[in-house]
């Protein structure tokens, strides 16, 4: 039994405690996916006190609905449909309906430095929510395009269509905007 098989039977097992009532286990759960949820919420709603709340909130409605999780998807994969409609319902309560870009200052420093996590910022900028979700998930997280449809609730030929017009967009942006930050648009197919 390979490492990867051996995970998933602990997690298979810490998920059976917790579902019997042993909420003590779930802190393993979070231990293990608490950073990557909440990157995933940073980066969609673009500010960090509301990613951290968003955070808890999603592991309380997870544990809070334990009982309705199977093992037909990974765990992960579970978590993240529950982050990606949170924060879905969170930017709609912003009334931002489904965007919240943030807009550039025009007389911004062109010389300016900017560090990666700015121009991971400006990336996502450009593009809405759902561009953002598929380009998260697929890039960051390297779901496969099944794992994603599961949590975007939409086809996998639909999630790879949808991938590629995003990465054309963004290599548009690039050549629009010079060859400044070149080796950084390297995304995987």
């Amino acid at each position: 039994m390979n490492n990867l098989q051996q995970n998933d039977l602990d997690m298979k097992l810490i998920l059976d405690n917790i579902k019997q009532g042993d909420k003590q286990s779930y802190s393993v759960v979070i231990h293990r996916f608490q950073r990557k949820i909440y990157l995933y919420c940073y980066y969609l709603l673009k500010n960090q006190e509301e990613a951290e709340d968003a955070t808890q909130d999603i592991f309380i409605k997870a544990l809070d609905h334990i009982n309705s999780f199977t093992y037909t998807n990974s765990l992960s994969s579970w978590l993240y449909k529950i982050a990606k409609n949170h924060c879905t319902d969170l930017i709609k309560k912003r009334n931002k309906e489904y965007e919240s870009l943030k807009k550039y200052q025009v007389n911004k420093q062109q010389e300016q430095e900017h560090t990666y996590s700015e121009f991971i910022d400006e990336c996502l900028d450009k593009l809405n929510l759902e561009e953002r979700q598929i380009l998260l998930l697929r890039s960051l997280e390297e779901y496969s395009y099944d794992e994603m449809a599961f949590i975007m609730g939409l086809k996998p030929a639909t999630l790879r269509k949808k991938y590629e017009r995003i990465h054309k967009k963004l290599i548009h942006e690039k050549k629009l905007g010079g060859k400044k930050h070149e080796e950084s648009y390297r995304f995987g197919s």
